[in-house]
């Protein structure tokens, strides 16, 4: 086994790549790619880092793995144009918006398995992330008695989200239950989807210089040192799971 790792020119793209060397047909080399999207402003704190542990977990069965941090993408969300519904048009089935965002989608339409992560702002994924579902489902949703999809393949697709709450607060103020509504349309479109929450995160590196008295910071301190890397381990679980392609 031949291990690589490739650090993509564009500064938005890590890419992680190791290839595993198959005995079968002449020894050719068989990739399952794993894409990653960090609908995170920060690109090294706790939806990255999950993110990154997911891929890790990918790569040690061999996968090809891509990081993709959207913040750093000049994109928008669904402009309402219909142009992925009209019926023998250019676009039928994806999305004719042509900006950043576009390779990135076309990578997801190869990829053999996609993991979505975000931060939880004010009860719901990012707005860039939010963006990205809009322009990512839409075009394979058809409008039909069945809600039938026009992706072509079934694949796994996780969901990995970070947020200040803690467990029980989130489940008082219904956030798994609205953001279970995201895998269940998932699972529509693409064919399976797993959903992991990740509670009571770290926020800030001192919290003395930030307003920020609702946290008790022993208590995060303590979570982050001795939970944190049980959710990281999840993540990494996830990632090789992710890895068992359906036939």
């Amino acid at each position: 086994m031949s291990n690589l790792r490739v650090e993509a020119s564009d500064s938005h793209v890590q890419t992680h790549v190791r290839i595993k060397r198959l005995n079968r047909h002449k020894g050719d080399a068989m990739f399952v790619r794993v894409l990653a999207i960090n609908g995170s402003p920060r690109t090294k704190c706790n939806t990255a880092t999950l993110l990154n542990s997911a891929l890790e977990g990918a790569a040690s069965q061999g996968a090809e793995t891509e990081l993709v941090h959207l913040y750093k993408l000049d994109f928008k969300g669904c402009i309402s144009c219909f142009a992925c519904k009209l019926k023998n048009g250019e676009s039928y089935g994806r999305c004719a918006v042509n900006d950043d965002l576009t390779p990135i989608l076309k990578k997801a339409e190869q990829a053999d398995a996609i993991i979505l992560g975000s931060p939880i702002y004010l009860g719901t994924a990012t707005g860039e992330m939010r963006s990205l579902m809009e322009r990512l489902i839409f075009p394979y949703l058809v409008y039909d008695a069945n809600h039938s999809t026009l992706f072509r393949r079934r694949i796994k697709t996780g969901l990995i989200y970070t947020m200040g709450a803690k467990e029980d607060q989130m489940k008082l103020m219904g956030y798994d239950q609205s953001l279970n509504i995201v895998e269940m349309v998932m699972k529509r479109i693409f064919g399976e989807s797993k959903s992991l929450f990740v509670t009571d995160t770290y926020q800030f590196d001192d919290y003395s210089k930030y307003e920020s008295t609702l946290f008790i910071v022993q208590e995060k301190a303590k979570r982050r040192k001795e939970e944190f890397p049980t959710d990281c381990q999840k993540a990494f679980d996830m990632g090789v799971r992710f890895t068992q392609i359906q036939k």
